[in-house]
């Protein structure tokens, strides 16, 4: 038995992202009293309360918090169903591969070439993603693979392949303390102030993050070089360095990984292709596949 419907998800992921009734109504485009009606219908049907409600507050229970990750998570699936239905019907479909600007490792030219080589290759439209969107690209159906970072990206409802493993460096102002360092320890980054970027759980790191949101590297390079925050980013995202900040090693820190990846529902022949293609190149330029330091 289904105990939710997809229009019922959507009615509270909207009010639990507004946290007010009024506005998602009007996000929704259906009327208030509607919308509060349909809330205690699903709060009933589940046994349990997702809102705690005021006259002036509206705020997530834990069972809330709870329905709200899993709920987003099962919108984009079923909006990624009715795309991938309409692309298997479209034998001339591209393969859409998002990315972050710079954030392929230098790998990218190889595994395009490697994959036009192939007798099954699609034409490939190259999206880009801000610094926590491009895993949702997949989920959503907007793309079909994705080049991430783990445990940065949020992996939860797709498939990978890991294609380079490298060390953490940290991305400092040219008078910081720890500059002239050859590298340094977590211990030594445990009174920074970290950058914080919008979405992701820096894992790893001392507090995960304690310094401002940040939503784009231009922000970030602005903040360090004022000396607000410093950053701990994988080694191959900081290349080329800004002219007014340095890199250091950190030792200690877990090691990132590079990752092709895909809906783990996605089954298509031209996304596992393409994922052939990219572990391919992989492994063929001898990327590493533990952590470099």
């Amino acid at each position: 038995m289904i105990d939710l419907e997809a229009r019922e998800l959507e009615y509270f992921v909207a009010v639990a992202e507004e946290l007010h009734f009024g506005r998602a109504a009007v996000r929704l485009s259906i009327a208030q009293p509607a919308l509060s009606k349909a809330i205690r219908r699903i709060e009933a049907r589940l046994g349990v309360q997702l809102l705690s409600r005021s006259s002036r507050h509206v705020a997530l229970t834990p069972a809330g918090e709870a329905l709200l990750h899993h709920g987003r998570h099962a919108l984009n699936a079923v909006s990624a169903a009715a795309q991938a239905a309409r692309r298997a019907g479209d034998a001339q479909a591209h393969l859409r591969l998002v990315i972050k600007p710079g954030g392929d490792a230098h790998l990218l030219s190889g595994i395009l070439a490697e994959y036009a080589a192939r007798p099954d290759a699609r034409r490939v439209d190259i999206l880009f993603g801000g610094a926590t969107d491009r895993a949702d690209h997949v989920r959503d159906g907007r793309a079909d693979v994705a080049l991430l970072y783990a445990p940065f990206d949020d992996l939860t409802g797709l498939a990978s392949e890991t294609l380079f493993v490298e060390g953490r460096v940290a991305l400092l102002p040219r008078g910081h303390r720890l500059a002239a360092r050859t590298e340094v320890r977590l211990a030594d980054l445990e009174h920074e102030t970290l950058a914080r970027w919008k979405g992701v759980r820096w894992t790893g790191v001392p507090d995960d993050g304690s310094g401002p949101e940040i939503a784009d590297g231009a922000q970030m390079v602005q903040l360090i070089m004022l000396g607000r925050i410093i950053a701990v980013l994988p080694r191959s995202l900081v290349e080329p360095v800004h002219p007014g900040l340095v890199y250091v090693p950190v030792t200690g820190a877990a090691p990132s990984r590079l990752v092709v990846a895909w809906s783990e529902l996605d089954r298509r022949p031209l996304v596992a292709s393409f994922v052939e293609a990219a572990v391919a190149v992989a492994a063929g330029l001898g990327a590493p596949r533990q952590d470099a330091g």
